[in-house]
């Protein structure tokens, strides 16, 4: 059983939020415990600098350690003022006002930051994807969390591409977690497809970043967050992860789901200045590729984006951007690329064919950014110079065929009428 409230009509006020704090700690015991906080880095809306505060302000005399580990994934480390910026704290606040806290990034790459805790099997595996995959995969999580009695994340619920809906146990699978169980269920992501996994809470992805969870045996708990624009909160849940999640993905769906009654030829997808390359800033196109008509068009408008991706640019650059049947019929020849990266190809250039040697996207995706053409043509998208772009002149003009989206990425688009259903 969850705490918490959500609404539809109005927002917590920092009063209630602490209310609920307040009551989620005194459901559990923390008294002299070692704590740590899992909360997303700022590629993720949320305010979450109220909800430090308020837990900072409850516990922190009472606790032996309240400790934060962002919740990366694959994304780059965060810098110390990007981490006080993600909490809303100055350098002098960190080390004096909240000096009994520590920051530490996830580095999914290092070897010696992670410990394997389990392994899925075969047969779990096959029964978890529904058969769409049979090799087991090793379950690995950031050594950290042992030193600490107890695990609380703190992080917001959206439609989400590869999951269904973001949140709950997925800051720890891929939040903080290794490189096998993240490339395993990205890619069954992209075997089921974004459009008909977006925006589904039980998927059979969510179903294995559960069980990978199930591994960590200690305590574990979740602030389940449903923001509404930047930093407004809907809702806020407490429990266990799964309790929270299922409490906040029920009340993203009627927040975060915008409903058309017919598809649309061209979609101008704009993306805010969190998304900082491609990598996040395709989601401009996930959570809109749904309601693009056959043949259409959708243009992510982003000129403070300057490459592809931070981490894995090198790797996209060779092997491109293709639709899903494009990797499945020539597997062998991208047997060693991790499966995370060609799910995110798939993602970003959505459903299409491959026949005879000739790939036929169903839609059309081209980049307004500040990504150089001849990077865009070599990864297989389109190009539009950002400076050529009006945008009043795609406002209003629905009726035609024509949609804006002012603050694209987290928002989903969806038929009423959906061709797309899991």
């Amino acid at each position: 059983m969850t705490i918490g409230k959500g609404y539809t009509d109005r927002f917590l006020d920092y009063d209630e939020i602490k209310n609920i704090c307040t009551e989620a700690f005194s459901s559990i015991k923390v008294d002299r415990q070692k704590l740590l906080f899992i909360i997303p880095d700022s590629t993720r809306s949320g305010p979450i600098d109220k909800m430090f505060r308020a837990i900072y302000e409850l516990i922190a005399d009472d606790v032996e350690a309240i400790d934060f580990i962002i919740a990366l994934g694959t994304h780059p480390p965060m810098s110390d003022e990007m981490i006080n910026q993600r909490i809303g704290i100055t350098f002098e606040e960190r080390h004096s006002k909240y000096a009994k806290a520590q920051f530490f990034n996830h580095h999914w790459k290092e070897p010696g930051q992670l410990v394997k805790i389990g392994r899925i099997t075969d047969e779990e595996v096959k029964e978890l994807s529904g058969g769409l995959m049979t090799e087991g995969v090793d379950v690995s999580i950031n050594k950290i969390i042992f030193d600490y009695d107890k695990l609380i994340i703190i992080g917001p619920t959206f439609p989400h591409e590869v999951v269904g809906f973001s949140g709950g146990n997925k800051y720890l699978f891929p939040g903080i977690s290794g490189e096998e169980i993240i490339d395993m269920f990205h890619w069954l992501g992209a075997l089921i497809t974004s459009p008909r996994i977006i925006g589904h809470a039980y998927t059979p992805v969510r179903a294995v970043v559960d069980k990978a969870a199930s591994f960590v045996k200690m305590e574990k708990y979740c602030f389940s967050l449903v923001v509404q624009g930047h930093d407004d909160l809907a809702g806020l849940f407490f429990g266990s992860p799964e309790e929270a999640w299922e409490d906040a993905s029920g009340l993203s769906d009627k927040h975060h789901i915008i409903y058309k009654d017919k598809p649309f030829k061209r979609v101008l997808s704009k993306a805010p200045l969190m998304y900082d390359d491609l990598w996040v800033g395709a989601k401009c196109t996930y959570k809109l590729e749904p309601v693009v008509a056959d043949g259409g068009e959708v243009v992510i408008f982003a000129p403070h984006i300057k490459e592809i991706s931070v981490t894995h640019g090198e790797m996209i650059e060779k092997i491109g951007y293709h639709c899903l049947p494009y990797f499945l019929k020539q597997l062998d020849k991208f047997k060693n690329v991790p499966g995370g990266i060609m799910a995110h190809s798939t993602h970003v250039r959505g459903l299409g064919e491959f026949e005879n040697g000739v790939e036929k996207p169903r839609i059309h995706v081209t980049l307004a950014t500040g990504i150089p053409e001849k990077i865009c043509r070599k990864v297989n998208l389109g190009y539009m110079d950002p400076k050529e772009i009006n945008e009043e002149e795609w406002m209003d003009r629905e009726d035609e065929g024509i949609l804006y989206v002012p603050h694209a990425g987290e928002m989903l688009y969806r038929l009423k009428n959906d061709p797309f259903k899991l």
